[in-house]
């Protein structure tokens, strides 16, 4: 009967007895750290990847990502909707400094711009006329 003995497969947890935890799950993380360690590997980037780069990468694109929607959510209620679309991440993106820095090249389809008029453009205020106070 040589077969399944427990712990001497090298199987994903064959008869071992311990539950089966992703890798997401083990770091305490939403982003899926198997999908961005197989696309690292699909993707040709280096000839080895280690094991802590998908867990650092998912890392930092998840807090990324809130941190867009966090700001995005607030310009939504800013303008009194309850749904972030396009134009509520462009102005978050776009009134932050190290955001707008870091997708400076990148065009937010249906995004439109921020609100700006040049002073140039705007109407000279009259002088005003001093009262007889002689």
């Amino acid at each position: 009967m040589a077969g399944k003995t427990g712990s001497a497969g090298r199987g994903k947890g064959s008869g071992s007895g311990k539950k089966q935890m992703s890798r997401s799950a083990k770091a305490g993380l939403s982003f899926p750290v198997g999908r961005i360690a197989r696309y690292l590997k699909k993707g040709k980037y280096a000839e080895r990847i280690g094991a802590g780069a998908p867990v650092y990468l998912a890392a930092v694109l998840e807090y990324l990502c809130a941190e867009v929607l966090e700001l995005a959510g607030n310009a939504a209620k800013d303008n009194k909707k309850n749904r972030i679309v396009p134009r509520h991440i462009q102005l978050a993106v776009r009134n932050d400094e190290e955001l707008s820095k870091l997708l400076g090249g990148v065009t937010i389809s249906s995004g439109g711009v921020l609100p700006n008029v040049h002073s140039m453009l705007l109407p000279k205020k009259a002088p005003k006329k001093e009262s007889a106070s002689a």
